[in-house]
């Protein structure tokens, strides 16, 4: 079986390696190829463009790499049409995914589409390109399948695969009892997987940790990086800053289990800290064009998928954004602030309440682990795998060559 996989993000190259993975188990002979990252190549797949440096956001910067994705998406055609793989799978990454999957279907190759685009959310007409475009739309959210199907798509709820990461996740011992060792407790930093995340994000968690340890004396900072590149960043932006702070590479889910509480950009971090019952303000910065244009057409009331997750409806009237003073955002498992203004202050306010009211900080605990234990089972990489070996047929061009 030779399946091509298009990822785009390091999200989506870590779901992806763990479907190849269990794909193995049952066909220790696939072939897996494709545009993805360093975990799927450690998984076995052939890559042939490592894409996680081209995870963008926003118009101007997708704008500035189009003949970038131009050309990946003429190599990709080629090898569609040489190669002639048993089906594409694509993950996330549904602005360049769209072009993959018209490429793959011009050729009579089965789309699957495992972890779809967030449409319920905002542009729904997008559906149209599940109709046309992919054959099994496997869901990461129990609400999607229905929300699929109830549109004409052939969608199967499989669950979400980063709750397989974390199961599987082995803590690094001695890293733990290291910074269990240390004085103070921990507020860790998440910035985001991608650069322009960080830098877009980072300095009002910095900003908003001045305001912390103004008000919390036995505090310190962790910033987890998810690469040595950015790393680098987040020294260049910590100097003279004179923070209790460090920079860890490869130790999020470390810091974020050690943490009293953490400041976090938007993304599926938020899986993670559901995960670990981790008290956390949400943050995402962007540009107020990129706001301007796209505020219009979101559908639902919040950006993490935690709350969502949480809420008594996925439309409801009132679809204000986050504010504590409003009623109702009580309810709110981890507040969120999607923002182009300056939003630290509320960033900090947060965290020192969780820092100075133990009994409040307990009690946003039990209602994440309540949470929890309804929605983050494992399993979803292998139900995924089964699904794709059940319902694949055989390439009848295969067998005759």
């Amino acid at each position: 079986m030779n399946l091509f996989f298009s990822v785009g993000e390091p999200s989506g190259d870590l779901h992806a390696a763990n479907l190849i993975a269990q794909l193995r188990r049952h066909k220790p002979a696939l072939r897996a190829v494709g545009l993805g990252g360093r975990k799927m190549a450690a998984a076995g797949c052939d890559l042939l463009h490592d894409m996680t440096d081209l995870a963008v956001m926003g118009i101007f910067p997708v704008l500035t790499r189009l003949p970038v994705f131009f050309r990946l998406l003429a190599m990709t055609d080629r090898y569609l049409a040489e190669a002639r793989p048993d089906a594409v799978v694509l993950v996330d990454y549904p602005g360049f995914n769209w072009h993959v999957a018209r490429k793959a279907k011009a050729r009579g190759i089965p789309v699957i589409y495992y972890g779809l685009p967030q449409m319920w959310a905002w542009a729904p007409w997008r559906v149209s390109k599940v109709r046309k475009y992919v054959d099994h739309a496997l869901c990461k959210l129990p609400f999607e399948e229905k929300w699929f199907r109830d549109r004409g798509c052939n969608a199967t709820y499989v669950g979400h695969p980063y709750f397989d990461e974390l199961r599987d996740h082995v803590p690094n011992a001695a890293f733990v009892s290291e910074q269990k060792s240390r004085c103070g407790r921990l507020v860790t930093i998440l910035p985001g997987s991608r650069t322009h995340e960080v830098q877009n994000n980072l300095p009002s968690f910095l900003t908003a940790a001045q305001k912390i340890v103004r008000e919390i004396s036995d505090v310190r900072f962790a910033i987890a990086s998810y690469n040595d590149g950015q790393a680098k960043l987040a020294r260049q932006m910590i100097a003279g800053s004179r923070l209790p702070i460090e920079i860890h590479v490869g130790r999020t889910a470390e810091l974020i289990d050690l943490a009293t509480c953490c400041l976090a950009c938007s993304g599926s971090v938020s899986l993670e800290l559901l995960y670990h019952a981790r008290p956390a303000v949400i943050h995402y910065k962007a540009s107020p064009l990129t706001a301007a244009i796209f505020r219009p057409f979101i559908l639902v009331k919040y950006i993490t998928l935690v709350n969502l997750l949480a809420a008594d409806e996925l439309y409801p009237a009132d679809l204000r954004r986050y504010d504590p003073n409003l009623p109702g955002n009580e309810k709110v498992l981890l507040p969120e602030y999607p923002t182009w203004t300056d939003k630290s202050v509320a960033l900090a306010r947060h965290c020192i309440e969780w820092l100075s009211d133990e009994a409040q900080r307990q009690s946003l605990i039990r209602r994440l682990e309540a949470l929890r234990d309804r929605v983050a089972a494992g399993g979803a990489s292998q139900r995924a795998a089964e699904y794709i070996l059940r319902h694949l047929p055989p390439n009848p061009l295969r067998q005759v060559a």
